[in-house]
C-alpha cells in the first residue's frame, strides 16, 4: 500500500478538497482506496458520508490500539473508496502520542495490517505541526502540499516543508514530496492576477518546477462537487479535473500503471 498524507500547515489551504477529488479520481481509475481523516475537524469524514455512528470506531480508536485498523474503516458511496473516519476527540489523542515514545511512527503501524486490502492509502493532515501531524509525516510515502497561491500559502508551503524535514533529518521519514498544488489560483477572465503568478513564481523557486502541479483554480464549483458528493465531472465542469487527473496519474506512475476497468 503506498501511503500519500496531503498536507499543509495553515487552514483553508486545499487539503481536504485535494484528499477527497484525487481519492475519487484513483476510485474510478479501479484502484481500492483508503482515505484516512486525520483532522479532528472531521471534514473529510463529513464529505465522504460514510455510514458512521457515534458508537463506532473511528481513528482515535484505531491510534490507541483499542480496536484493530481494519474495524475503525468504512464503505463510502463511491466504488472502491473507502474511510477510516475521525471526530473531534481526536484531539486527546495528541497527549497519548507524546506519551507513547513511538508517536510520529504510530500510525504507519496501526495501517500496517490493512495494507495488503488497498492499492493506496491518502490521509488528510491536521493544518497544525502536532504530534497527529508528526505521525502522518512518519507514516507517509509521499507528500502532497497543496497551498493557497498567496502569501500566506507560500508561508504555509515553507513550514510544511520545514516539518517534514526536521523528520527525515533524524530518520523518521523517508516521506518523498509528489508535488505541490496551488489553491485558488485566481484568474480574472483570461488573466491571471499578479498575487498569483507571484506566489506561484515564488513556490516554484522554493521547491523546483517539476514539482509544481497545475494549479486549482478560484472557482465554487470544487465546493459543490464536493458538498453535493459528485465529481466534477458529473456537474458537467470536467476541464476542472485537469489537476487531479495530472495528480493522479504521477500516483499511477508509483503504483506502476493503471487500473482502469
Amino acid at each position: 500500500m503506498l501511503t500519500i498524507a496531503c498536507m499543509s500547515l495553515s487552514g483553508g489551504q486545499g487539503k481536504t478538497t485535494t484528499t477527497v477529488l484525487l481519492a475519487k479520481n484513483l476510485a474510478m481509475a479501479g484502484y481500492t482506496v483508503l482515505a484516512v481523516d486525520a483532522d479532528p475537524q472531521s471534514n473529510l469524514t463529513t464529505f465522504l458520508e460514510a455510514d458512521v455512528t457515534e458508537d463506532n470506531p473511528t481513528l482515535l480508536e484505531v491510534f490507541k490500539g483499542s480496536v484493530k485498523a481494519e474495524e475503525g474503516i468504512y464503505p463510502t458511496s463511491f466504488e472502491n473508496l473507502f474511510l477510516m473516519p475521525s471526530d473531534n476527540a481526536l484531539d486527546t489523542v495528541q497527549d497519548y502520542l507524546s506519551s507513547s515514545g513511538v508517536g510520529a511512527m504510530l500510525l504507519g503501524k496501526r495501517l500496517e495490517p490493512v495494507g495488503a486490502a488497498f492499492d493506496l492509502c491518502l490521509i488528510d493532515s491536521p493544518p497544525q505541526r502536532s504530534q497527529i501531524c508528526k505521525s502522518v509525516i512518519g507514516a507517509a510515502d509521499q507528500i502532497i502540499i497543496p497551498c493557497e497561491a498567496t502569501v500566506k500559502g507560500y508561508g504555509s508551503l515553507v513550514r510544511t516543508l520545514d516539518a517534514v524535514n526536521e523528520l527525515r533529518e533524524i530518520g523518521v521519514s523517508q516521506a518523498k514530496l509528489l508535488g505541490v498544488i496551488p489553491f485558488r489560483d485566481r484568474w480574472v477572465g483570461n488573466n491571471q492576477t499578479h498575487e498569483s503568478r507571484m506566489c506561484i513564481q515564488e513556490i516554484i523557486s522554493e521547491v523546483g518546477k517539476e514539482s509544481v502541479m497545475p494549479s486549482i483554480r478560484e472557482s465554487e464549483r470544487y465546493k459543490q462537487a464536493i458538498s453535493q458528493g459528485k465529481t466534477l465531472s458529473a456537474l458537467g465542469y470536467s476541464e476542472l479535473e485537469y489537476p487531479f487527473s495530472q495528480l493522479g496519474e504521477r500516483v499511477k506512475a508509483i503504483l506502476g500503471g493503471s487500473h482502469e476497468q
